[in-house]
């Protein structure tokens, strides 16, 4: 069945995507191996029904058997991201053979939605989830600033049942929030008494507590409070010598782990990944979007010296033997799911770890520290998650990106990757949308048999998260007003979608079965438009093209009606050539809203 418009757009967990190929019996022959912790040279590798059978078959090829060549190929256990933010594109991570990523604070719907899928055996054309659900943070900390409503832990509560809470809604561990920001950005954070007692209660229950820094104050004292391990490193251009032992000796003496997230630390000291961004194997299937994503980082101005703390401190913890574990910060600018890990195992490797022990890192490691069962390792009765790459990784870590095939519980995706690839050539094919026609006054919101209509395009309807599972409706109405629409917007925003909303949808181009109506608005310079309300925030939005997100500019309905002008050029991102979409939503927060619009116009000028 094929997604409605309204889904295509605005669907922010992802795209539907074809399921994998059915698991049968594989042989790998003649490959060199790496099992998560050693290579191993002209083995054969024989997988059925999902697991991995033998790692070093010598016997004839079974019957019924498809047989790989192996020959100047590697063969890595699936790729393990240790951190990420899975909020979408949960497919995306296969087509770079990362099969299993380790969340670290996405919405609830979606962790039990994939746990769900995973318990079933239906996850074969994602990669696998183990997350921590809702961060626990203080009021108006850190983790609240994404527009998602979460509960926050007031100073005073009941830690335990707060943590229990989180355990009941499916955490696989808790991730706690040390965080004080940095320039600009200040945060409210958990005192340390307040981080100790959650990590107490996390370990009351069998479950590991994971704490976000971005400092050494703070690694240290999350140490101190028992932290099993560190989400982060901190930038710095420098570090004393007796800070670094310091720090190392109290992840050593805790048995603490460590994921440095170099991606996102690079993506805040302005540089990018050119590794990735310059290979066409790895471009080839990223759309618009998620290269944009990978290209538009937090730093303006690159800032390398930022990057001297960390990877001093990852040096020092890898001679050390303190557990590293390979993590992106996905979901963050300037990083993208599954692509990023392969930047991520380079600057690891550039920080002083062999590329065996990066591949470690990525594999067996994680694996192990958050205990995900029988993957990450290439050995009898582990999971089938693999990936075949051309060249030697424990020579030229560049050579994870030279990907030949990807198995996902012994299940080839190449079709999913094949597919990928087809989609993002085609949308770089040139197209010649048509430029409406734009009334001489602009205005597209006209009334029409007492109805809402349009000059051009699909025109106007509803729109609301319900498309996506969510739960929030709209109600819309429209009369006329001296000559004009004037459409009353009766929002219900409600919790259960990561990015709840509600509200109206303006699809300028024209109807066309099975694709994304657009429509040329290059000679369009501003939307204007009036509104009256109930006080509160709104968002106008705006997609394009290959975008799965629209950006959004933030609006306010007074209560006496005004008028708002905001200039295309605010939309960041879209191709004023291709539009496929312009909303005016209420949410993320859910509430009941109304908001009235009138007089929109598309303006030249």
């Amino acid at each position: 069945m094929k997604p409605t418009i309204l889904t295509t757009l605005l669907l922010a967990a992802g795209l539907a995507c074809a399921s994998a190929a059915h698991a049968g019996t594989t042989l790998i022959r003649d490959v060199r191996v790496f099992d998560g912790a050693v290579a191993r040279e002209h083995r054969s590798v024989l997988v059925r029904d999902g697991a991995i059978v033998d790692a070093d078959y010598a016997g004839e090829v079974p019957a019924g058997a498809r047989v790989v060549s192996g020959a100047g190929r590697t063969l890595l256990p699936g790729l393990i991201d240790a951190h990420v933010h899975a909020f979408q594109h949960l497919d995306l991570p296969l087509m770079f053979g990362v099969t299993t990523q380790v969340d670290m604070f996405t919405g609830v719907s979606v962790m039990q939605a994939v746990t769900r899928d995973m318990a079933a055996g239906r996850n074969g054309s994602r990669a696998d989830l183990f997350s921590a659900g809702t961060l626990i943070t203080a009021p108006g900390g850190h983790g609240t600033e994404f527009t998602l409503p979460i509960p926050t832990l007031e100073k005073g509560a009941d830690v335990q049942a707060f943590v229990d809470a989180r355990i009941a809604e499916g955490s696989h561990f808790i991730k706690v929030v040390m965080e004080e920001g940095f320039g600009e950005h200040h945060f409210k954070s958990l005192d340390l008494a307040t981080v100790k007692a959650v990590i107490d209660a996390a370990h009351k229950r069998g479950k590991m507590a994971v704490v976000h820094i971005s400092t050494l104050q703070n690694a240290r004292a999350a140490l101190e409070a028992g932290a099993d391990g560190l989400a982060h490193l901190f930038p710095g251009t420098a570090i004393a010598p007796q800070d670094v032992d310091g720090l190392v000796r109290l992840a050593k003496s805790h048995g603490a782990f460590v994921i440095p997230t170099f991606s996102v630390l690079e993506s805040v000291a302005g540089i990018k990944p050119r590794d990735l961004l310059d290979d066409p194997g790895v471009t080839g299937l990223l759309d618009k979007d998620e290269r944009t994503t990978l290209e538009v980082g937090y730093g303006q101005t690159p800032a390398p010296a930022r990057l001297t703390a960390p990877r001093i401190v990852t040096a020092a913890l890898r001679e050390a033997g303190v557990p590293l574990l390979a993590g992106t910060d996905a979901g963050n600018p300037g990083t993208q799911y599954g692509a990023s890990l392969h930047h991520e195992l380079a600057s690891l490797v550039d920080a002083g770890l062999s590329p065996a022990e990066a591949l470690a890192a990525a594999t067996s490691v994680p694996a192990a520290v958050f205990k995900l069962g029988k993957r990450g390792r290439i050995a009898a009765g582990y999971k089938a998650d693999l990936v075949l790459v051309q060249g030697n990784p424990l020579q030229d870590i560049g050579a994870t990106r030279r990907i030949v095939e990807v198995w996902k519980d012994g299940a080839s995706v190449e079709a999913l990757r094949q597919q990928q690839r087809r989609q993002v050539a085609q949308e770089a094919v040139p197209r010649t949308s048509p430029a409406p026609a734009l009334p001489p006054d602009g205005r597209i919101s006209l009334i029409k048999d007492g109805r809402l209509a349009s000059p051009f395009g699909v025109g106007w309807m509803p729109s609301d998260d319900s498309v996506a599972g969510g739960a929030s409706r709209v109600k819309l109405a429209t009369q006329a007003s001296e000559g004009q629409a004037v459409v009353t917007v009766e929002a219900s925003v409600k919790a259960g979608f990561f990015y709840p909303w509600a509200g109206l949808a303006f699809l300028p181009g024209a109807a066309a079965p099975g694709a994304i109506g657009e429509a040329d608005l290059g000679a369009v310079r501003a939307i204007r438009f009036r509104v009256r309300g109930d006080g509160k925030t709104y968002q106008l939005t705006m997609a394009s093209r290959g975008m799965r997100i629209p950006r959004t500019v933030n609006f306010t309905a007074g209560t006496q009606w005004e008028e708002v002008a905001i200039p295309f050029s605010a939309f960041a991102g879209v191709d004023p050539a291709a539009v496929t979409m312009i909303g005016f939503n209420a949410g993320p927060q859910p509430g009941d809203y109304r908001f009235e619009i009138a007089d929109v116009r598309l303006l030249d000028r």
